[in-house]
């Protein structure tokens, strides 16, 4: 066997080698006979012929070896001048338009006939540039590394897809480049790519929000003709899309349609749907409403639905009123701007309270967290969890920052009370000591990044949520519990209601009792908005169980400089649209005076909303309020904030407040043109 690499035997010596047989050790065998006969032999005429021989034989061996040499020499000459008559031929009459130019000015050094029969040019031009023919070229994904245009050019009615690379002529040039392209028409690929996606199936499940509301106290003659004048809108507005319509609940409708109408859907908002449905009202004047959601961009028909069955129940929790798109990422959300209606019963609060007390009861110990910056709700809302809690002999520690809160009074009233000496914790010490079997109870928040602390979030397992915003698209979906109310005017409405199922009135602290009764009058700002009659039943309960209204009060008391802050803040309030307050304050507040400055724009006449931006920090902070007419929340989420309709709230890092307001401004805007 010989090496692959070297041709030779393994282990073969020098000599072997030398002694193996070729044309110079035969020749070198006729010398040294031709030299042993001259010196031992008397015949010197044979010596000299055999001289003569090899002589012969040399003079024909390099006559052989030239002549070898000259035909090796025209046959690569050959195959080269084929080789390159066969590429240039091949180039010339290559099935796609090919282009070499220059990237810095699109200049054409080369183009096969295909080229310029796309241009429309049958014979080529000395000084042609790719963007005097077609504008649209450009050759800047070249020079950024890529070997395919990014996006399909459309010329002349095609559009074709472009590969291509760099080729440097000059290596002692960094200038010197060469783009070389290739055309691939792909217009009838793309008409069936873009009718693939465009007749993809969509499924929507359409609620009627308050059905019970509307067909209260009527015949069974009168529920069904309302029933027929909403499926006789929801048909009107089905048609023209070829879709499939049915009812397949008393309330609830499904309908199949196609992609393609979905982008008429988004441009309208879906108002077309809502507005619809809206001119349908009970014999009482209740005005019908839906929610909708839509499921697409699944990988089968039932993972569409669940898409849809999410969207509604996003769109539900949001207030109802309006539709949510869902697909495997995002949520899109469309109206929902006007009032909420209180549609909810004692059911769900008895469901989630037993719920509740059973986590409580396997639990080792529980944590109560709301969201940064907590405020009275927040620690009221934790408050009446640290009381079921007690009854029940499991440990409680609420969680929060005592360096941001809007809530310290409160929290230095509570730590008075023997029950509370050590009931607070700070987000790293609940960290380090949580286990399995820790129940983290999250309030007055639904989302994850909002959170006191969201390692903390991540790391338990057992997980329940109360809260009373509307969900957002972000929020927290792996809770054990999820007591979710966004009709609801508060988190401590909400958790007076557990209370009055789980715990009888005198195991209640009195500090407890005023920590939810703040809560509440905070959130509805002394019961003037977003106030139901659960709201009022809620405090009822409270104030039955201790609560005293005139300490309740004295939490809202603020010192004079706060005040006189505060009224600076508003004095730079500008009107915008006729009745919105926005203040642009490019200095640094206090969150608690700039939400109260907020609350009191409210108080002018003719004022429907406020809106307060000021500088902390390294960005803005947004602080909105609303008497109901107008949905902030709305508003901010467009900037990514959150809250509910009449209190929002909102954050934006790295702009400064006059960006901010300009967004703000952009936002209001598109709020009213919707």
């Amino acid at each position: 066997m010989r090496d692959p690499k070297t041709g030779n035997v393994p282990n073969e010596s020098k000599l072997q080698r030398a002694l193996m047989p070729n044309s110079r050790m035969f020749l070198l065998f006729l010398i040294v006979f031709a030299v042993l006969t001259f010196f031992f032999s008397d015949r010197l005429w044979l010596s000299i012929g055999e001289g003569v021989i090899i002589l012969l034989l040399i003079i024909y061996s390099v006559i052989m070896r030239a002549r070898k040499r000259r035909t090796l020499e025209r046959y690569i000459e050959s195959v080269t001048y084929d080789t390159e008559s066969a590429r240039n031929n091949t180039l010339q009459n290559f099935p796609l338009p090919m282009a070499v130019f220059r990237p810095a000015d699109s200049q054409v050094i080369w183009a096969n006939q295909n080229f310029f029969d796309l241009c429309g040019r049958h014979k080529p031009s000395v000084d042609m540039r790719i963007t005097d023919v077609i504008p649209e070229f450009s050759g800047r994904w070249l020079l950024e590394g890529n070997t395919q245009c990014p996006e399909l050019l459309e010329y002349q009615g095609r559009k074709y897809q472009i590969h291509g690379n760099l080729v440097r002529t000059n290596p002692d040039d960094a200038a010197s480049y060469m783009g070389i392209t290739y055309w691939v028409d792909v217009t009838d690929y793309e008409k069936i790519r873009l009718e693939y996606y465009a007749s993809r199936p969509i499924i929507a499940v359409i609620v009627i929000d308050n059905y019970d509301e509307l067909i209260r106290g009527l015949t069974d003659r009168k529920r069904n003709e309302l029933r027929d004048a909403i499926e006789d809108k929801l048909l009107q507005w089905c048609e023209g899309k070829g879709g499939f319509f049915r009812r397949y609940d008393r309330d609830r409708y499904l309908y199949v349609f196609e992609e393609r109408h979905l982008d008429e859907l988004r441009e309208n908002k879906f108002a077309s749907l809502l507005d619809i449905v809206h001119s349908v009202t009970s014999p009482s004047g209740i005005r019908a409403t839906v929610s909708v959601g839509v499921g697409r961009d699944g990988e089968s028909l039932d993972e569409n639905y669940n898409f849809a069955i999410l969207g509604t129940e996003m769109a539900l929790s949001r207030g109802g009123d309006q539709a949510v798109v869902k697909n495997r990422v995002t949520f899109e959300f469309f109206g929902g701007r006007g009032g909420e209606v209180e549609r909810r019963t004692k059911v769900k609060s008895r469901v989630m309270a037993n719920a509740l007390s059973q986590l409580i009861q396997d639990s080792s110990k529980v944590y109560v967290m709301g969201h940064r910056f907590s405020d009275l709700d927040t620690l009221g809302a934790a408050a009446g969890v640290c009381c079921i809690a007690r009854k029940f002999g499991t440990p409680c520690r609420i969680v929060m920052d005592a360096n941001k809160t809007a809530a310290g009074q409160l929290r230095d009233r509570m730590l008075s009370a023997p029950e509370y000496s050590k009931a607070f914790l700070s987000p790293q010490e609940a960290f380090l000591h949580a286990d399995s079997r820790t129940l983290l109870v999250v309030v007055d928040t639904n989302r994850p990044d909002q959170v006191e602390n969201a390692s903390l979030l991540e790391a338990c397992t057992r997980v329940a949520v109360i809260d009373h915003h509307r969900r957002a698209a972000n929020y927290i979906s792996n809770a054990t519990m999820s007591f979710h109310e966004p009709y609801a005017s508060s988190a401590c409405e909400l958790m007076a209601e557990l209370l009055e199922e789980l715990v009888e009135q005198p195991d209640i602290l009195h500090v407890e009792a005023e920590a939810m009764l703040s809560g509440i009058m905070l959130d509805t700002k002394d019961f003037t908005v977003r106030t139901g009659e659960r709201t009022f039943e809620a405090a009822a309960f409270l104030r039955r169980a201790g609560a005293d209204t005139q300490d309740v009060q004295r939490m809202f008391q603020s010192d004079l400089d706060a005040m006189v802050t505060r009224y600076a803040i508003m004095r730079q309030a500008q009107i915008y649209h006729g009745d919105i307050a926005v203040v642009a304050a490019d200095e640094a507040y206090d969150r608690v005076t700039a939400a109260k400055a907020a609350d009191e724009l409210l108080t002018i006449r003719g004022i429907r909303a406020s809106f307060v931006l000021y500088r902390k920090d390294d960005g803005v902070y947004m602080s909105a309020r609303s008497l109901g007419e107008v949905n902030v929340q709305v508003i901010l989420e467009a900037l990514g904030g959150g809250g509910n309709s009449t209190t929002a709230g909102g954050q934006a890092k790295g702009i400064t407040v006059a960006e901010a307001k300009e967004k703000l401004l952009a936002a209001i805007d598109q709020y009213f043109e919707d």
